[in-house]
């Protein structure tokens, strides 16, 4: 494929989501632990993050822990836990140069006490920066999202302050994790799998696919570049005809 990659403002998309996957198959062709490619995984990270931000993509969301992760072995987990925590000690000041505003989705009262709070202070510290949008999924799954987004509608209903004629699909978007971002446009996954693994279930229903074969320790700005291409190469018709969008 030609990487030559010339950026065409109008056409980039505006929310970027990305399943990071293949750390422990990448650890294991090399035979070392999983949490050693979790911890490789952060440079492909930083270099995503910096290349999102030079190419002025307003929101990227990254993956990083689903629900379902809680069920891996305690180590990993444990290992886990503190890369993140690490991590955004570390990548803070990159956050500010770049003008980086981090933000978080998924259930954070799972994570435990010490990155947590690092995550708050990372968020806090950014608040106020008006670039891109970095966004990680932590404890996240879209079904328990979609779930937690349906009790509060039926609270309301139940407490009068909302009737059932009053449901449509912006008001459930409102009651999302995602509630203040776009809905993604391209998702894009590593390792060869082909699936979206519980992620942004609502948010991706029009999003364009990218799968590479490429393990996430191994991605960097050129293989961002490859999806982008990708990418502006398809038409989005959004349920049209071609005949119509032209």
């Amino acid at each position: 494929m030609d990487t030559t990659f010339t950026p065409n403002a109008e056409n980039l998309p505006r929310h970027i989501a990305i399943i990071m996957d293949g750390n422990g198959r990448w650890a294991k062709q090399r035979g070392m632990l999983r949490a050693f490619g979790h911890e490789s995984g952060v440079k492909s990270v930083r270099e995503t993050v910096e290349a999102c931000a030079k190419l002025n993509i307003g929101y990227l969301t990254l993956y990083a822990f689903s629900t379902e992760n809680w069920n891996r072995p305690r180590l990993e987990v444990d290992a886990l836990m503190s890369i993140l925590m690490n991590s955004l000690k570390k990548e803070l000041p990159t956050m500010q140069k770049n003008n980086i505003r981090l933000n978080t989705i998924g259930n954070a009262d799972m994570l435990p006490d010490r990155p947590k709070k690092q995550l708050y202070d990372v968020i806090e510290q950014t608040k106020t920066n008006t670039g891109m949008v970095l966004t990680l999924a932590l404890s996240y799954g879209s079904r328990e999202e979609l779930t937690a987004a349906v009790k509060e509608i039926c609270e309301l209903i139940k407490t009068g302050q909302l009737d059932t004629a009053d449901i449509n699909e912006n008001l459930i978007g409102s009651h999302l994790y995602t509630r203040n971002m776009p809905d993604a446009d391209l998702v894009i996954r590593t390792s060869g799998e082909q699936r979206i693994s519980n992620f942004l279930l609502w948010q991706a229903a029009y999003a364009e696919l990218y799968f590479t074969n490429v393990l996430w320790p191994d991605f960097r700005e050129k293989d961002l570049h490859e999806a982008l291409i990708s990418y502006q190469k398809r038409e989005r018709r959004f349920g049209k005809t071609s005949e119509q969008l032209k």
